[in-house]
């Protein structure tokens, strides 16, 4: 897997978490005992907050892990305090979003669903300007640029020459013809994702949902992503899009419908070739 210091964090977390559960030990109690706070201890596991190595030994003592466990543990804090690429981004996006690049860039899989935008991570720079700049006059030009910058730099994790992302995209039909930034710029963006799939027949599996698939219950929802990991600790996540919000899910009762309508979903969609079909015609009909 590709290291990320935020699947790095979040594994740290987990265990830590799971193992005070298994003893019955309160958030509380545990910060008690390393004299910090529960909100603390509730921070560290969530990964939102950094532990230091101090600490970490002290509250894998209260938890009762062995050395070797420690050890993994060190290694996993270690791993979470390294810098990202995206940090020099950092001031630009909200916590939850620059936890998604990170998820993103440690998942070995994505599942998404899009309705009326195409996938950040098969987006052209042309495209990905023409959203920036709709998303009103507060994002001024250089900002704008540095953002679509960031997320070229996301999409290098699709050609990445050890372990490539595997990306299963679903894209609705109105996504397709909604003519962002214009023609010129809408039929380059569909040639990019005729070349994508092209380049990249074992990774992507591109598909799409045409304006002649019945009623399926992801429709007129919002995006959504389903990560997954290679460790055999970290569950799936779901991050999801709206107007106002964005949200990172990991309950499982939460994450098995969203699994559920991405598979119902694919079911109604087009095979890999008619989906490149319907994208070449499109394209040449706004040549």
């Amino acid at each position: 897997m590709t290291k990320s210091p935020s699947v790095a964090a979040w594994e740290l977390g987990l265990r830590l978490r799971e193992r005070r559960e298994l003893m019955d030990v309160t958030a509380a109690s545990a910060g008690k005992a390393i004299d910090t706070s529960q909100s603390y201890v509730s921070g560290v596991e969530s990964g939102k907050l950094k532990i230091n190595a101090s600490k970490l030994a002290e509250l894998a003592a209260v938890l009762d892990f062995d050395a070797a466990e420690v050890e993994e543990l060190q290694e996993l804090r270690a791993a979470a305090a390294e810098r990202a690429w995206w940090s020099p981004y950092s001031a630009m996006f909200s916590a939850d979003m620059l936890r998604y690049i990170g998820f993103e860039h440690g998942a070995e899989s994505i599942r998404a669903y899009n309705a009326g935008l195409i996938s950040g991570l098969l987006q052209t720079e042309e495209y990905a300007l023409a959203v920036m700049h709709g998303g009103g006059p507060s994002i001024r030009l250089a900002e704008a640029n540095r953002r679509v910058e960031a997320r070229m730099k996301r999409q290098q994790r699709l050609d990445d020459a050890d372990a490539p992302l595997r990306l299963t995209a679903l894209i609705t039909e109105s996504a397709l013809r909604q003519q962002i930034g214009g023609r010129e710029v809408m039929a380059g963006q569909l040639r990019h994702l005729a070349n994508r799939i092209e380049e990249l027949p074992e990774t992507l599996d591109l598909r799409i949902l045409p304006f002649s698939t019945d009623y399926y219950n992801a429709l007129g929802g919002s995006s959504f992503y389903i990560f997954g990991f290679t460790s055999n600790r970290l569950p799936e996540l779901v991050w999801q899009e709206t107007i106002t919000s964005t949200d990172l899910i990991d309950q499982p009762m939460r994450m098995r419908e969203y699994t559920l309508a991405h598979d119902q979903a694919l079911g109604y969609a087009l095979g890999r070739a008619e989906s490149l079909d319907v994208i070449q015609q499109i394209g040449k009909e706004l040549e």
